[in-house]
């Protein structure tokens, strides 16, 4: 009896530190970024390919959509790119905002690209309005973060994302990114609003491989959630997080205690 409440303390963190609530906090690095004074975000995603991550926040009232999309170039002096594509399957079709590395103390810059094709083209007004672009290469481990604010289409509820990194520009435009396997995959569903409002997919299929420089192509509906939680400061949880770490846990507890009484 009093090896079995001597061991009680140990079992229960151990289960605890198993459960669903404490791995989703563990693997949520997003929620750790510190942007400068006056940008919060009500969500973020630990986007699964490149490092990247974004926070956003949607008003559904106004169909606008804050962003602040965080991560490193390929290599010092390159580029990061995110955007939405509406169109469906690949790069062509991509609204995206481009920021590349400011040359020494310069603040880094931010370029809007309407991809028309499979080549980047000039920088051009986005299908979505773009508003508040700004970037800094506050973030640590040398990332860049950049921000907008896009207004979308009414009643716009889902939309496919895409996101790129590259390691060099040239005349300030963006040269050609890597096609390892994580750039062309570097693709997922951004779910805006309704029950899974807090779940990106990644997409099932690998990008088609463009033929010149720039964001990479667009995912499709199917894939594995990706990791969430909400941006710093705010103090917000997604819904889905909330409902299964509050059956899962108690459950888990539960049945552990059964069996150590049983064993006693």
């Amino acid at each position: 009896m009093a090896a079995a409440a001597a061991a009680m303390p140990l079992l229960l963190l151990a289960l605890l530190l198993a459960s669903p609530a404490a791995t989703r906090l563990a693997s949520a690095a997003c929620a750790s970024e510190k942007f400068p004074a006056g940008r919060t975000y009500a969500t973020c995603e630990d986007l699964p390919k490149l490092g990247a991550s974004l926070h956003w926040t949607y008003d559904a009232s106004k169909s606008s959509l804050s962003v602040a999309f965080v991560a490193a170039p390929a290599a010092p002096g390159g580029w990061v790119a995110w955007g939405l594509n509406p169109s469906g399957e690949g790069m062509a079709g991509a609204q995206a905002l481009v920021a590349l590395k400011g040359s020494g103390s310069a603040a880094s810059t931010v370029k809007t690209y309407n991809i028309s094709g499979y080549a980047l083209g000039a920088p051009s007004p986005l299908e979505f309005p773009a508003t508040e672009l700004a970037a800094d290469a506050g973030g640590s481990g040398g990332k860049i973060r950049v921000y907008g604010k896009l207004q979308l289409r009414k009643g716009m509820k889902a939309v496919n994302q895409v996101w790129q990194v590259g390691s060099s520009a040239t005349g300030g435009a963006p040269d050609k990114h890597a096609f390892g396997a994580d750039n062309l995959s570097a693709k997922s569903k951004l779910v805006l609003a309704g029950s899974k409002a807090a779940a990106g997919a990644p997409a099932a299929s690998p990008a088609a491989a463009p033929e010149a420089g720039g964001p990479a192509a667009s995912g499709s509906d199917s894939g594995a959630a990706s990791s969430m939680a909400p941006s710093a400061g705010n103090g917000k949880t997604p819904n889905a997080a909330v409902s299964t770490a509050a059956v899962s846990a108690p459950a888990l507890l539960a049945l552990a205690l059964v069996g150590l009484l049983a064993a006693v």
